[in-house]
């Protein structure tokens, strides 16, 4: 007799093992046409297999928006994706192909010299539609290792052979096939390729090094994107649109911003305007930090191995340090990929009392990490990079208001910026880690009552953890609905031990602080194109790193415009003088493509009357104004937030 649980609480019984299939057909045949897996006990598992102990079970259908639903087609598209490449392809060797947020990707080797590109997509995807139309079944099977091996062996996928011989001893081995086409996978899948429907779009190619690393061969990965209706779809595309045309790199070029080079991979090449943008953010987080109390410090950038190793950062993160990689190991330095391991230096240069805690130690830290060359993406993701990190050494008793006043902080900055919505994360341990379980269990407790305190809701993020503690991310939401992670918050018990981090306490004797890791922009890099993106290039007056240009109509009010530009520029305001011999209208459009807010034009009535014609960005109206009430007008509005 076997009992499965439904999750409205009620039962069936069966008098023999019994499949997901089986269930939903004896509920009712529309559930059953509907049904692309079954979750038995937490596990999702195909609704072929046999279920043979009493277990809670709920059946996942398409239709209703369901994420695990969505990864199971997605998962289905990559093994489709995969059978046509190779029936048009032959000789094409596959590795992996995962569902991912959106969609799916497959990774692929052409043994015949060849490139995808854009241009084969129809071709492809006319012949996915055409195995989806066949209705083949996905089918699993278990089998050996030797089993698997002789098949991808003789089929000349070494690829395949490889994660074969990779997976561990006693691990279950499952082949799913579709038709006549074969792969190794976990599954689940599906029961049949025309579940996948055929709201499905192949998207790019990208290159990919097998398993990650520059030594092996490159992949080329297509991508694609996959959902239950058009709808959907639709709203995807569209949203693809919209953030194509935010893009911060094309931005960036059009408003003058930064560029990158070949030459200095994954570092940035601030242009006056991008670094007038990126001061001006610096400017006023660190007006901020002053005035929540911290202490701003520098430390250096090159630091020998031995404090890595200290500090465990050596042994969990040396893969994402640059080294000097010399040959004597006291003298093998690493370009700092974080500053904290060098704020407890400073932190022991001083003989620490209870009655100076909370210490708050603030630095706009520049750090390196060695990204592969695959990750990087714009100024998003780099090698080189600034944070606004800080750390707060405390007693175990000031994490909770430490906590609060962090992230009230944080939220104020956040509002500043435009970024009213906020998701937290709550982060715990990961595999790869430093202390032991008893800390972490402190650590973990102490953060989650932390923010429990506040009657903050938040996600748990399992596993994400910074190996020397848990951690809170902030994820904002942008103008089009996009996430980014941003903030985070550390408890980390950790790395004061490892250093030798102390105070001492009311009672004369010597502790450990709690060292709270904090940041709120985080990358300057990043949160500069997450800005742009944000904003679409239309800055806010205070952020924009050209606030206007005074432009003039004809040759005779070139004097006048110099003098308003000169008064604009004495009052704080950043504004250029365009009095080039083109017209009025070609002017307009050109700063407008450059996104300046602001365009004071200037003609020879202006100049006669001392006035400006004021014309923002997106607006064809113009506001005459005369220049002590321009002046007035937009110095208020170009104020920060935290000055007005």
């Amino acid at each position: 007799m076997v009992t499965l649980t439904l999750p409205d609480g009620s039962q069936r019984a069966f008098d023999r093992p019994v499949t997901g299939i089986d269930l939903a057909t004896g509920i009712s045949p529309g559930l059953a046409k509907v049904s692309l897996a079954i979750k038995v006990n937490g596990e999702v598992i195909d609704l072929s297999q046999p279920i043979e102990t009493d277990s809670s079970v709920e059946i996942i259908t398409r239709g209703k928006g369901n994420p695990e639903a969505l990864e199971i087609l997605r998962h289905d598209c990559a093994h489709i994706l995969a059978e046509a490449v190779q029936t048009i392809y032959p000789g094409t060797q596959v590795s992996i192909g995962p569902a991912i947020e959106s969609g799916f990707y497959y990774d692929f080797y052409r043994t015949d010299g060849g490139t995808f590109n854009e241009h084969d997509f129809p071709a492809i995807e006319a012949k996915m539609h055409e195995i989806i139309s066949s209705s083949a079944q996905f089918t699993r099977k278990e089998v050996s290792r030797d089993e698997a091996i002789a098949l991808f062996s003789e089929q000349n996928e070494p690829f395949k052979v490889e994660l074969v011989e990779d997976l561990p001893e006693g691990e279950t081995i499952t082949l799913y096939s579709q038709g006549n086409w074969t792969d190794l996978c976990r599954g689940p899948h599906a029961p049949t390729t025309a579940s996948v429907g055929k709201y499905f779009k192949l998207m790019s190619v990208a290159g990919a090094y097998w398993r990650g690393d520059v030594s092996r061969p490159q992949m080329q990965r297509i991508y694609g994107i996959a959902f239950e209706d058009k709808k959907q779809m639709n709203s995807h595309l569209t949203l693809l649109e919209e953030a194509a045309k935010r893009d911060h790199r094309k931005l960036g070029a059009e408003m003058d911003l930064f560029h990158m080079q070949p030459e200095a991979t994954g570092s940035v090449f601030w242009h006056n305007k991008g670094w007038t943008l990126y001061r001006t953010i610096e400017a006023y987080v660190r007006r901020r930090q002053q005035a929540a109390g911290y202490e701003e410090v520098k430390t250096p950038q090159l630091v020998n191995r031995k404090l890595w190793e200290d500090s465990g950062h050596w042994d969990k993160f040396r893969e994402n340090m640059f080294t000097t990689g010399d040959a004597d190991e006291d003298s093998d330095l690493a370009l700092k990929p974080m500053n904290c391991p060098c704020h407890v230096q400073i932190f022991n240069q001083d003989l620490n009392s209870y009655k100076n805690l909370p210490r708050r130690m603030a630095e706009f830290g520049s750090c390196h990490r060695n990204e592969s060359s695959g990750s990087m993406h714009g100024i998003m993701r780099v090698r080189a990079f600034t944070q606004d990190d800080a750390h707060i050494f405390c007693t175990p008793d000031q994490i909770n208001s430490e906590t609060k006043s962090f992230i009230e902080l944080l939220k104020s900055i956040y509002k500043d910026f435009g970024f009213e919505e906020i998701l937290v994360k709550f982060s715990d341990r990961p595999e790869n880690r430093a202390g032991s379980d008893e800390t972490w269990d402190l650590a973990e407790g102490a953060l989650r009552d932390a923010i429990e305190a506040m009657g903050l809701p938040y996600e748990i993020n399992p596993g994400e953890g910074a190996f020397y503690g848990p951690k809170l991310e902030f994820v904002l939401k942008d103008a089009i609905g996009r996430d980014w992670q941003c903030g985070t918050l550390q408890v980390d018990y950790v790395l004061p031990e490892r250093l030798d981090a102390s105070y001492i306490d009311n009672h004369s004797s010597r502790q450990r602080p709690v060292m709270l890791h904090r940041a709120i922009v985080g990358s300057f890099e990043r949160f500069i194109g997450i800005l742009i993106e944000n904003f679409e290039g239309k800055f806010p007056l205070w952020l924009a790193p050209q606030q206007g240009v005074v432009a003039t109509i004809v040759s005779a009010a070139d004097d006048y415009a110099a003098d308003v530009q000169t008064r604009f520029a004495k009052a704080g305001l950043r504004f250029e003088l365009d009095a080039r011999n083109e017209k009025i209208n070609f002017k307009v459009r050109e700063h407008s493509v450059g996104k300046v807010p602001l365009i004071a034009v200037v003609g020879e009535r202006e100049a006669e009357q001392g006035t400006i014609a004021l014309r923002r960005l997106g607006s064809q109206r113009q506001e005459v104004m005369n220049i002590e009430e321009a002046i007035k007008v937009l110095s208020e509005e170009a104020s920060p937030p935290d000055l007005r």
